[in-house]
C-alpha cells in the first residue's frame, strides 16, 4: 500500500535511541527507545515502511518511516456507564409532561 502526495498520514521515528535516553529516567525506560508518531500530509509518494517526509497541521515538515495511511483516532471516552445510559430519555420524559424538580 502506497500514499499519495497530499495523504492524510503517519509517520514513526526514533528520537532517542535506547541508552541514550536521560540518567535519571528508571532503568527500564533507559532499556528502550523513546518513539514519536506523527500524523501529516504526506510530501511524496512512499509505501509502508519507506522513508517519507511530511508537513504536520502546525507547518512542521519531518521525515521518519510510514506507518499508516489515514490513520484512525485511538481515543474514546471509555465503557458505557449503565447508570448513565438512560439519563437522556429519562430526562425528555421529564420534560414532556412538564416536571421540574
Amino acid at each position: 500500500m502506497h500514499c499519495q502526495i497530499g495523504d492524510w498520514v503517519q509517520i514513526f521515528t526514533v528520537i532517542l535511541p535506547a541508552g541514550e535516553r536521560a540518567p535519571q529516567v528508571p532503568p527500564e525506560t533507559q532499556a528502550v527507545p523513546l518513539k514519536m508518531f506523527t500524523k501529516g500530509y504526506a510530501n511524496s509518494v512512499a509505501e509502508i515502511g519507506q522513508s517519507v517526509s511530511i508537513t504536520t497541521v502546525i507547518g512542521q515538515v519531518l521525515e521518519g518511516e510510514l506507518v499508516a495511511i489515514n490513520p484512525h483516532y485511538g481515543h474514546d471516552y471509555g465503557d458505557p456507564v449503565p447508570e448513565l445510559l438512560h439519563i437522556g430519555q429519562e430526562l425528555r420524559k421529564l420534560l414532556e409532561r412538564g416536571e421540574h424538580e
